[in-house]
């Protein structure tokens, strides 16, 4: 009896110009985050690139084009975290008009609900305190925050906003408070900034700790604290539910 053929698609390798774009990104990504976009040169992200110069032209067509392309790549690797953490949260976005249901399928489901936020803060830590990569993003998107440009508008409708209405979602089906409400919303921001933070503080941290590195060890008792903080106001929330 024959053997039947592999189904398994063999993966593309990227072709050379793929590769130039790729990398042309990721050294917009760094050094945007960490001169600034005006503090940077085309000629430098070439050099940090190995590229031409005239590549950022052919590509993005300008300077500009790659910060638009920078934007889009913290976009498309945040949705990928997040969906892995959340689930799709452009799928489950509540609509602007305060539907907070929206056919979730967890509905009705608190103790589903509470792990879900449990694995989604382990996720988030996962990536923003251990990756390296993280650092190049969180520069970025600081950046933008102080100085916003249509780059923040690409980053805040792809990410922030759909990631934290996903998030005050599973929240209302976890407590049972509306997804909408000022609460819920600032509730959802504070679990989100405590983990920021551990990046953004990332020398303080380490020097108060007294930690040479922060690692996947490092990471995990970062875990394990806001695991208990979320925990906590969980158990505050349930006691106060009639």
């Amino acid at each position: 009896m024959s053997k039947s053929p592999s189904t398994k698609t063999p993966r593309r390798e990227a072709s050379p110009a793929e590769m130039t774009r790729a990398a042309l990104v990721r050294a917009a990504l760094k050094l945007f985050g960490r001169q600034g976009f005006d503090g940077t040169s085309t000629r430098q992200i070439a050099a940090e690139a190995k590229a031409n110069i005239g590549s950022i032209a052919y590509h993005f067509g300008g300077k500009e084009g790659l910060r638009a392309a920078a934007a889009d790549y913290i976009v498309e690797t945040i949705q990928t975290i997040a969906g892995q953490a959340v689930g799709n949260p452009q799928a489950a976005s509540v609509s602007k008009g305060g539907d907070s249901k929206g056919g979730d399928p967890e509905a009705g489901d608190p103790e589903a609900a509470r792990a879900q936020l449990l694995a989604a803060l382990e996720r988030m830590v996962a990536f923003v305190v251990a990756r390296p990569e993280a650092g190049e993003i969180v520069q970025f998107v600081l950046r933008e925050l102080s100085h916003p440009t249509a780059a923040l508008d690409r980053i805040y409708d792809g990410v922030f906003e759909p990631t934290h209405r996903r998030l005050c979602l599973i929240w209302e089906q976890a407590t049972g408070e509306a997804a909408e409400s000022e609460t819920t919303r600032l509730t959802v921001f504070t679990l989100i900034g405590q983990v920021i933070y551990f990046r953004i503080g990332r020398e303080a941290v380490m020097r108060r700790m007294g930690w040479r590195e922060i690692g996947d060890a490092e990471a995990a008792k970062v875990v394990a604290v806001v695991s208990n903080n979320l925990e906590a106001i969980l158990a505050a929330r349930k006691d106060r539910r009639p």
